[in-house]
């Protein structure tokens, strides 16, 4: 059975608790902050990239000069009609049976524009040889962390795998990161064995949050999701191990 560790991130203190928890491996979804904690599975591992140890390998530095053409803008977390078309195609083409198959235009703004924090959407989109943009290619609603960029969501045209725009939009928030002086890109949750996570761990300087603790990631293959019931502390103990910012209340 699935479980969680959830809180509300709302007040003057939401941008602290944000950053402080995106540490300890939580995600963003509007106004919440949650993580996986399932009594006998870890599959669910938050991932970054440790940008200093980036290097871009031959494929990477292929696949971003045959994107040259995309060209980046990035605004206010505010949703359009043009976001909306392309999410739901992403949607119908790779996640049809998924927990957002069916979100309406109304879910898709909140999702972009219920944020507490400092978030943008960073827009890709396609442009002739003047420059001018012609149609949108990708979307990514991210946060602005103390310390990185935080990939909330993403989605992309489904209909041209060879931009490969999924990992595209990863090397471009790395480089911004790189331009801001940012340590980190946090990538979302990474799955062992799933080929549709398996992309990222495929950028050097991956880390991933396991026992408390950020390590690289070394070896994707020797992880197992798999845990004994009684290697998982009680929800309790969870609760009590997470270090919260000092000006947060606690009570």
């Amino acid at each position: 059975m699935e479980r969680k560790l959830f809180t509300a991130l709302q007040g003057e203190h939401a941008e602290k608790l944000n950053d402080s928890l995106s540490q300890q491996g939580f995600r963003r979804s509007q106004n919440v902050l949650y993580r996986p904690s399932c009594a006998e599975c870890s599959a669910c591992m938050s991932a970054r990239v440790n940008v200093a140890a980036f290097r871009p390998g031959r494929t990477q530095k292929r696949l971003l000069k045959r994107n040259a053409n995309l060209k980046r803008s990035a605004n206010s977390a505010w949703a359009t009609e043009d976001q909306f078309e392309l999410f739901r195609r992403y949607l119908d083409s790779r996640h049809a049976t998924g927990g957002m198959a069916d979100m309406d235009i109304f879910e898709f703004a909140a999702m972009i524009e219920e944020t507490p924090i400092r978030s943008r959407v960073v827009e890709y989109s396609r442009t002739r040889a003047d420059g001018r943009p012609t149609e949108l290619a990708a979307v990514c609603l991210t946060d602005v962390l103390a310390d990185g960029l935080s990939m909330v969501y993403s989605f992309y045209d489904p209909d041209t795998p060879s931009e490969s725009l999924g990992t595209h939009v990863i090397l471009d928030h790395i480089k911004i990161a790189q331009d801001a002086g940012l340590p980190y890109v946090y990538l979302g949750y990474w799955v062992p064995g799933s080929p549709k996570m398996g992309y990222k761990a495929k950028f050097t300087g991956v880390e991933v949050y396991v026992g408390g603790a950020w390590q690289p990631i070394g070896d994707p293959d020797g992880y197992s999701s798999e845990l004994h019931p009684l290697s998982t502390d009680p929800i309790a103990e969870q609760v009590a191990q997470i270090n919260l910012p000092d000006s947060c209340p606690t009570g």
